[in-house]
């Protein structure tokens, strides 16, 4: 069984690649029960632990997988310098359950979370988007920011983080591999002039006011992954036409779509289609230059097998 690194995971993948992958996969040739969510209790802040189980559905010799990502998130672990969330991914043969790999989580989820919001955004983002705000400065956000870039022509790039150090340390990052970022104070008049914006953060309460959106705006939500995190408040979502990575993840997990339900602000039914239907071409994603999208993603299992597989087959090639 071969142990895989963060290193590793960098050097072979690529985010056109995983969003090809990612496309395949969501078209239904991996299957992904819901996955495990359960809170630890701890002195400050609840942990939570994750186990994101799925397989293939192909019967071909030597193309069938199983895997499962094992999360944990420990939002205290920020003052310590520590990261807050940790994983890693076991794949094995689907034919035999023999184990093949076990893989480093965080980054494989990162590089995964990145490609599934580029991936939204092809269907959602205006093909002309060429600024994007980047709300929050964690691990996810240069992932976030150069997976976009993968997918629409972005000349404009800025960020905006609770903490202007952390931002300025990122956006520096970014910088030396040749992203250049400008750092913005003021977030309500940025994300008014922006395309695309994209926020990963731990927030439980709103940071994005849905009257700060202009006509032809696309709203990435990808931080919060329960019922009580927040990122965008209920005039978001009332003013876009919303999609989600899946229904089920979606409904359960993400407080930006089961507060709104809940308030009777939103109906399950405009949930207007999830990744596979718009992959499969079943349902469309924007239909009118002006019009505002929200993607809301919680992470789904079927991602994280299609990542672990193609690292595995490069890494074997």
């Amino acid at each position: 069984m071969r142990i895989v690194t963060a290193e590793e995971i960098d050097r072979v993948l690529t985010y056109g690649a995983l969003i090809d992958a990612l496309r395949g996969a969501f078209r239904g040739q991996i299957e992904a029960p819901p996955r495990h969510h359960h809170t630890v209790p701890q002195s400050g802040a609840a942990a939570t632990l994750l186990l994101m189980p799925a397989w293939t559905n192909a019967i071909q010799p030597g193309q069938r997988y199983l895997g499962c990502k094992l999360v944990t998130v420990f939002p205290d672990n920020v003052p310590t310098g520590k990261p807050s969330v940790y994983g890693s991914y076991f794949l094995t043969s689907g034919e035999t359950g023999e184990p093949l790999a076990i893989l480093e989580g965080r980054a494989l989820t990162a590089w995964r979370t990145a490609a599934a919001s580029a991936l939204a955004a092809s269907f959602l983002a205006r093909d002309d988007a060429s600024h994007l705000l980047m709300v929050g400065a964690g691990a996810l956000a240069p992932h976030l920011v150069r997976a976009h870039a993968t997918v629409r022509p972005l000349k404009r790039v800025t960020l905006w983080n609770r903490t202007r150090h952390r931002a300025v340390a990122t956006a520096f990052g970014l910088a030396t591999s040749g992203i250049e970022i400008e750092v913005v104070d003021d977030l309500e008049q940025t994300v008014r002039e922006a395309d695309i914006i994209s926020c990963a953060t731990l927030s439980v309460t709103p940071l994005i006011d849905g009257t700060w959106l202009k006509k032809g705006a696309h709203l990435d939500l990808v931080g919060g992954f329960t019922p009580k995190m927040r990122e965008a408040d209920d005039r978001a979502i009332e003013r876009a036409r919303v999609f989600v990575d899946t229904r089920a993840g979606a409904m359960k997990e993400a407080g930006d779509i089961v507060q709104p339900i809940r308030r009777k602000v939103l109906r399950k039914d405009d949930v207007e289609a999830e990744l596979s239907e718009l992959c499969s071409g079943k349902k469309k994603g924007r239909k009118t230059a002006g019009e505002i999208t929200l993607f809301k993603s919680v992470g789904a299992a079927i991602e994280d097998l299609a990542a672990a597989i193609l690292v595995w087959r490069r890494l074997s090639a």
